[in-house]
């Protein structure tokens, strides 16, 4: 489901779904190319409540340690599904995640 896109620096906290906020830059797209969110487009990292996300944000971000960057190939089921409502986009989506702060 994720795939390792970058290195990391040598630092071991990782976040905990219950608990954690964490500040990312991130991007993603659909399979077929499309760009449909990016932070680093708008020039600002997200801050988010772990558990107040995607599942598999909540499920990448836990395997991640602070400074690591990674790409997550998200299946629908843990996305927005196939058919999602307001405009959200449908089926697998791909994000590359840079992970700057757990707090």
């Amino acid at each position: 489901m994720f795939s390792h896109r970058g290195g990391y620096e040598n630092k071991t906290r990782k976040a905990d779904p219950t608990s954690h906020v964490v500040t990312v830059d991130y991007t993603g797209w659909t399979t077929d190319g499309k760009l449909f969110d990016s932070s680093v487009l708008r020039g600002q990292p997200a801050t988010f409540a772990l558990n107040q996300v995607i599942k598999g944000w909540t499920e990448g971000l836990q395997l991640m340690v602070e400074g690591e960057k990674r790409r997550f190939w998200i299946p629908a089921p843990l996305a927005y599904g196939e058919r999602p409502a307001g405009g959200r986009p449908a089926g697998m989506l791909v994000f590359d995640v840079n992970l700057y702060q757990i707090q």
